[in-house]
C-alpha cells in the first residue's frame, strides 16, 4: 500500500512564520479589509498569502467572497495550531532575553470582563509598573470568558489570566486579587425604583435577567427565588436589560456605580439580595522560565501589597 505523503513536508521557514502571523491577524480582525491597515500590506498581497498558505498547507482554510469571510474547519484548527506555535516562538525569543536581563518580549493576558472600574487596580498599576521597567515590553491583552481564558492559560496561549474563581483547576496557580459585591438592580423606570421596602412577593412577579456564564453556589441560589426570563453573557449584557426598566439583574457594585450615581439605578433589598466573588491571577503550573511573566508577577504582589 503506497503511504500518503504529509502535506507540510520538511522544515517550517521564516516564510511559513509569516504566512501563519498573516493569517492570524486575518481571522482575529474577522477578514482581508479589517486586517490590511493592521498588517499595512494591501488586500492583494494578504489574498496572495493566503492562497500561498494554503497551498503550503494543502488545506482550504477559509471562504471568502461576497457573503463575507469565515473559516473552515480546518481553518479553525489551523488557527489554534498556529496561535500555539507562535506562542512558544515568542517564549523562545522572551527566554533568549533574559539571558542578558532584558525586558522585550509579549505578556499576553486575559481579563474577565468589567474590571476596570475596581477600586483596587493591581492589575492596572502592575502593567504600569513592568511598561515602567521595560519600555519595550508589548502588552496584549484578550477581553474574553473566563473558560476561555482558563483554557488559553493551560495550552500556552495566554501567560495570565484575571478569572473569578468558581472551581479551581489542578493544573493552574491561582494568586488571590479581588472580593467583588454584587447587588440586585432595578432602574429608575421600573415600579420598584424608590421603594425603601421591597418584598419577596413583589420580587416574584418581576423579570429577572441571568448571567449565562459561571457561578458561585452563592450566586445561583438567589436566582432560586426569582423569576429568570432572560440571560446575558456579560455583566455589559446584564446592565442593558435592566436599563430597559423591564429587568431586574445582579450587578457588581463598582460597575453599577456610574448609574446609581445618575440616578438610573437602584439596589434592592441590598442587605439581603447580594453575593460575593472572588477573582484571582492565573498562571500554568510547571510553566517554562519567562522574565517577563516572573516580572510582572513580582510587581503584582508588591501591589497588592502596598494597597492591601
Amino acid at each position: 500500500m503506497k503511504t500518503l505523503k504529509p502535506a507540510l513536508s520538511g522544515q517550517i521557514a521564516d516564510a511559513d512564520i509569516r504566512l501563519l502571523r498573516i493569517f492570524r491577524n486575518v481571522v482575529e480582525r474577522g477578514g482581508f479589509a479589517a486586517a490590511e491597515a493592521d498588517l499595512n500590506i494591501s488586500r492583494a498581497a494578504i489574498s496572495t498569502a493566503m492562497a500561498d498558505l494554503e497551498q503550503r498547507l494543502s488545506l482550504r482554510l477559509c471562504q471568502r467572497g461576497r457573503s463575507g469571510f469565515s473559516l473552515t474547519e480546518e481553518g479553525r484548527e489551523v488557527y489554534a495550531y498556529s496561535l500555539q506555535l507562535l506562542s512558544a516562538l515568542e517564549d523562545f525569543r522572551t527566554q533568549v532575553n533574559s539571558l542578558h536581563a532584558h525586558l522585550k518580549g509579549e505578556l499576553n493576558i486575559g481579563i474577565t470582563d468589567n474590571l476596570v472600574t475596581m477600586p483596587k487596580m493591581y492589575i492596572t498599576d502592575a502593567i504600569g509598573a513592568i511598561k515602567a521597567r521595560g519600555p519595550e515590553v508589548m502588552i496584549n491583552i484578550r477581553m474574553t470568558p473566563p473558560a476561555e481564558i482558563e483554557v488559553a492559560v493551560l495550552d500556552g496561549r495566554l501567560h495570565l489570566g484575571v478569572v473569578p474563581v468558581i472551581k479551581a483547576l489542578p493544573g493552574l496557580n491561582y494568586l488571590p486579587l479581588y472580593s467583588e459585591t454584587s447587588q440586585l438592580y432595578c432602574s429608575h423606570s421600573n415600579a420598584l425604583f424608590g421603594k425603601e421596602a421591597v418584598t419577596d412577593a413583589e420580587l416574584s412577579h418581576m423579570d429577572v435577567v441571568a448571567a449565562a456564564y459561571a457561578q458561585t453556589e452563592e450566586a445561583l441560589k438567589h436566582y432560586q427565588s426569582l423569576y429568570v426570563s432572560a440571560t446575558a453573557t456579560d455583566r455589559e449584557g446584564i446592565a442593558f436589560l435592566i436599563l430597559t426598566g423591564r429587568y431586574l439583574g445582579f450587578l457588581p457594585t463598582h460597575y453599577a456605580e456610574r448609574w446609581v450615581k445618575e440616578g438610573r439605578m437602584q439596589a434592592i433589598a441590598p442587605s439581603q439580595r447580594q453575593f460575593t466573588t472572588d477573582f484571582a491571577a492565573i498562571t500554568r503550573k510547571g510553566k517554562r522560565p519567562n522574565l517577563i511573566l516572573e516580572t510582572y508577577l513580582e510587581l503584582l504582589q508588591n501591589t497588592i501589597q502596598a494597597k492591601d
